[in-house]
């Protein structure tokens, strides 16, 4: 199967909805992800982020990744791509630089 020579990707990303957390400089938002991997993530947010900055993430990772059910995660990523809907809505690319897996709290 041959490959897209565009495709930078180094891993597969998984098409899926979840919801996150985002944080960028002083300012923090709700997102929801189109797809994801261990190595990236693309979201949809109503917040402008820039290319080149850094953001925190937290989501809870979806089983499909290997990590069970219903773990949470704090991502230190670096956006690489930013897709303007006319200020409506911006589509984030970002590489995941950190992935921690956090405790889970007793309820």
């Amino acid at each position: 199967m041959l490959e897209s020579k565009n495709e930078k990707r180094s891993r597969t990303r998984l098409a899926l909805s979840v919801p996150v957390k985002v944080r960028s400089h002083e300012n923090e938002h709700a997102a929801v992800t189109r797809d994801l991997s261990m190595n990236g993530i693309f979201l949809y947010t109503d917040q402008k982020v820039l290319k080149g900055s850094k953001i925190e993430i937290v989501l809870i990772l979806p089983a499909e990744l290997g990590f069970g059910d219903k773990q949470w995660a704090c991502c230190q990523a670096s956006v690489v791509r930013v897709e303007d809907d006319g200020g409506r809505k911006f589509g984030v690319a970002a590489t995941i630089d950190r992935l921690d897996v956090l405790p889970e709290i007793p309820s």
